[in-house]
């Protein structure tokens, strides 16, 4: 493996280990994804759960997942760029 596909798999190994937490409902939700978008941990505020709000907590689970993969798909393009930057690549 040359030296560029090596720092390539290097680089992509450091992207799974990244994180983003996202949030709805003033912080009584949030959701924490890793590079891989995948579901690292959840946190739900106590004074939310209640068998009456079940509609509202699923909006604000599924609200801030998104809200973690937005911001998780910035923290890639930002390391990417920076990693590639160090190869000497441009966009």
């Amino acid at each position: 493996m040359g030296t560029i596909e090596a720092q390539m798999k290097t680089i992509k190994e450091q992207l799974a280990k990244l994180t983003a937490t996202g949030s709805a409902g003033a912080g009584m939700v949030e959701v924490t994804i890793n590079g891989e978008y995948q579901v690292v941990s959840v946190n739900i505020a106590e004074i939310i759960i209640d068998k009456n709000e079940k509609d509202m907590l699923q909006v604000m689970i599924a609200s801030a997942f998104n809200d973690a993969s937005a911001k998780m798909k910035t923290n890639i393009e930002d390391y990417t760029k920076r990693e590639a930057a160090k190869l000497g690549i441009t966009p």
